[in-house]
């Protein structure tokens, strides 16, 4: 798809039957992608181990011991020693080209680099080494709508960065020159064969102990000796035992749209664009898929505490679905059932810490819900006028949060009046 609406030379409007005679110059600012390629030698030794960098656009978060991993959006992964959550401390920074997200298991930490999967030792977060890769394993992705594309016979991958674009253009003038605006506009544009992209349930936390927690957002997630990942497409498996050294397993395809990918015991959730896919997982060689729970195409990510499943669905390019809260009955895996749906107003990420539930509004803020009751779950805070995306409940009552504004930090032991412990703010560059 070109960049839209460059307008060159004279565009001239006809009024009255009469001709263009005068010509205004004006200025015009649009949003627009602009594709860029790489080479796969690029890509591959684009990685490096880096002094500490300011957040400038965040996207998932992960936890591990006292360390906090926050996704720099396809360039790399910040390192937050957070030993104290009233100070946090961005330590280092780990330059990755395409990365969107990540898992950690002892000190392995496990990352995309566009169409690869990247092992490396955190051991010392100020020097961290690579050690393992399985190459070829995404053939594209997708990420706030915008999607890249491996070519494996020219051995590139095409990604689109957004710009904006200040130009000047000639447009007619009308009487007593006034301008005739002509208005355009430049889409963030989201492509059809896309794909890669909490609390004591949370993502990412599998059967053995040694593994981190991240947000219901992630694609990636850890059970036992294994590291699962979804594609737009497809479940992928990876062996683990050896630490250092991941080894694809299998792959499972599950149709177009796939988002999210949530572990609770030994079963997976999985969220896409049309519903919520349930395997079980007690064979983890061999997850075997039970059901899905259908719904309105839209965003999907999903959280899930004993036999309730808390789904978000929000419009946006994903779909156009109506925002809202869909709690469902998972007591019978093979069918779930609806209890009810919630209105939202742009729902994002989300965290059970039961009976506490904390819902990411986007650029509406955050908002903490009392889910004691699945058909009566009531509003108990509303932070408002920051941006939410993401968050991780931990254990001690204490809450991780990222959106557009940075990582923010919240003492929970009292969920109608949450305190922020900190923040770590975006810096944005002018």
């Amino acid at each position: 798809m070109k960049n839209i609406l460059l307008l060159l030379g004279c565009i001239c409007l006809a009024i009255v039957n009469s001709a263009c005679t005068d010509n205004c110059e004006t200025t015009r600012t649009y949003r627009t992608t602009v594709p860029v390629t790489f080479t796969l030698a690029q890509i591959r030794s684009g990685i490096a181990s880096e002094a500490p960098q300011d957040l400038k656009n965040p996207g998932k978060i992960y936890v591990k011991d006292n360390y906090i991993f926050v996704n720099e959006i396809k360039k790399g992964i910040h390192i937050i020693d957070n030993t104290n959550p009233q100070q946090p401390q961005n330590i280092a920074f780990l330059k990755i080209p395409g990365v969107i997200d990540m898992a950690v298991k002892e000190n392995t930490l496990y990352a995309d680099n566009y169409m690869d999967i990247v092992a490396f030792d955190i051991t010392n977060p100020k020097a961290i080494k690579e050690t393992g890769r399985v190459k070829d394993v995404f053939q594209n992705g997708l990420t706030d709508g915008i999607s890249w594309y491996y070519n494996p016979q020219n051995q590139t991958v095409t990604d689109y960065e957004v710009k904006i674009i200040t130009e000047k253009v000639r447009s007619n003038c009308g009487q007593n020159g006034n301008i005739n605006p002509i208005y355009y506009y430049a889409n963030d544009m989201a492509f059809k064969n896309g794909s890669v992209q909490s609390g004591s349930s949370g993502a990412n936390s599998g059967a053995a102990g040694a593994t981190g927690t991240g947000g219901s957002m992630a694609r990636f997630t850890i059970y036992d000796n294994y590291l699962y990942t979804v594609s737009q497409s497809d479940l992928l498996l990876f062996n683990i035992k050896t630490l250092n050294q991941p080894t694809q397993l299998s792959k499972i395809n599950l149709g177009w749209g796939i988002e999210t990918i949530f572990p609770y015991k030994d079963k997976l959730f999985i969220g896409s664009n049309t519903g919520m896919y349930i395997f079980d997982n007690k064979n983890p060689e061999k997850p075997e898929r039970l059901s899905i729970f259908q719904h309105a195409r839209a965003c999907d990510p999903v959280v899930v505490h004993n036999d309730i499943a808390y789904v978000t669905l929000r419009t946006g390019w994903c779909g156009t679905s109506p925002n809202q809260l869909d709690v469902v009955n998972v007591s019978n895996l093979t069918s779930p059932s609806l209890i009810k749906s919630y209105q939202m107003q742009q729902p994002a990420g989300l965290g059970i810490d039961f009976p506490n539930l904390f819902i990411c509004e986007s650029q509406y803020g955050l908002k903490s819900f009392d889910a004691t009751s699945a058909t009566n779950i009531t509003l108990q805070q509303h932070i408002e006028k920051i941006n939410a995306y993401d968050v991780i409940p931990l254990e001690g009552k204490h809450l991780l949060m990222v959106g557009k504004d940075g990582l923010y930090q919240y003492d929970t032991s009292n969920p109608k009046n949450m305190k922020q412990l900190s923040v770590i703010p975006v810096k944005r560059e002018n």
